[in-house]
């Protein structure tokens, strides 16, 4: 007598032998779910992420910085759109993802709810901010969800030139004069934490990772990226002559891999909440330019519907 194998059994056959999940093959529900959750976070993240940088534009420094920053924030909305689109694959409407998102339903990550008070922070930003996000996401790109990984690719190509625009504001900063080492330095000690957080929580207390690593959604889990992450920053920030905050910052022989202090995790769990410095600005900003925009997508979809239309005539005329 055969052996029954469920759905459940084979969708994990196929996904062990390192097969893509495509929007029409079947999958289980709390599959699909795990994924909007995540690619949704993820898009909500390059959306809101623009703010801070924008905050920028009219105030860099030169023109050649303006530039560059613009086509950063620009790159950023376009990531947010691949996202959502890869979520809308899954079944999620769009409209569903942003009232979420305004809602306070839907998270976004946490690095982006504090404030960016100097230019050095463009700098940090993209170093630190954009690098982690880097160590993080070019795993996805061998994601089990086809949509997603895909999306990863252009994605990751184009954080890597931010990193690198980033690492170059801060670089000359921290050549340059006294004060703009020391501006250089006040950004680090601000973002250093932060960005650790970036990875969420421990793996001890991060319920979803298992399952996640599992469906080979993830491939790594949050200590092993942020442990990379710290091995890699540590020497960029000694090239630069910059010291990293954490009095408990070593390398260790014996594991071959930096240890460093204890994460505020009081810190990252309110500003998840919606209490960090500037959660209900970035949220309020938001709503305000989605309204505004209101009249963009309505002539949109009137223009689309007025060519539809065209066409199909044009069909019943042939």
């Amino acid at each position: 007598m055969g052996t029954n194998v469920s759905l459940e059994d084979k969708f994990q056959a196929y996904v062990d032998a390192e097969n893509r999940v495509e929007p029409k093959d079947w999958m289980p529900e709390k599959y699909r779910k795990t994924l909007i959750r995540q690619i949704s976070q993820h898009a909500h993240s390059e959306i809101i992420g623009m703010q801070p940088e924008a905050n920028w534009i009219t105030r860099a420094p030169s023109l050649r910085a303006k530039l560059i920053l613009l086509a950063k924030v620009q790159d950023e909305a376009g990531h947010g759109l691949y996202l959502y689109s890869a979520a809308e694959t899954l079944g999620e409407p769009r409209e569903k993802m942003i009232a979420d998102l305004q809602s306070g339903k839907a998270k976004y990550s946490s690095i982006f709810n504090y404030p960016t008070p100097s230019w050095a922070d463009m700098g940090t930003i993209g170093w630190l901010v954009d690098g982690a996000a880097i160590q993080n996401q070019v795993m996805l790109t061998r994601t089990s969800y086809g949509p997603y990984a895909r999306a990863m690719v252009k994605i990751c190509k184009e954080e890597s030139f931010h990193q690198r625009q980033g690492y170059e504001v801060v670089m000359k900063l921290a050549q340059g004069t006294p004060e703009q080492k020391a501006m250089a330095q006040e950004s680090l000690n601000r973002w250093w934490w932060p960005s650790l957080m970036m990875f969420g929580p421990s793996d001890d207390n991060s319920p979803n990772s298992e399952q996640s690593m599992k469906w080979k959604i993830k491939r790594k889990s949050n200590d092993t990226l942020r442990q990379e992450f710290v091995d890699k920053t540590v020497p960029q920030a000694e090239y630069l002559g910059l010291t990293i905050p954490d009095a408990d910052l070593k390398w260790n022989e014996e594991r071959g891999h930096y240890d460093f202090g204890e994460i505020n995790w009081a810190e990252f769990y309110e500003v998840i909440k919606g209490n960090g410095p500037c959660n209900k600005e970035r949220i309020a900003h938001h709503v305000k330019a989605h309204e505004e925009g209101a009249w963009v997508r309505e002539a949109a979809n009137a223009y689309a519907k007025k060519q539809a239309d065209r066409a199909s005539n044009d069909a019943s005329a042939a």
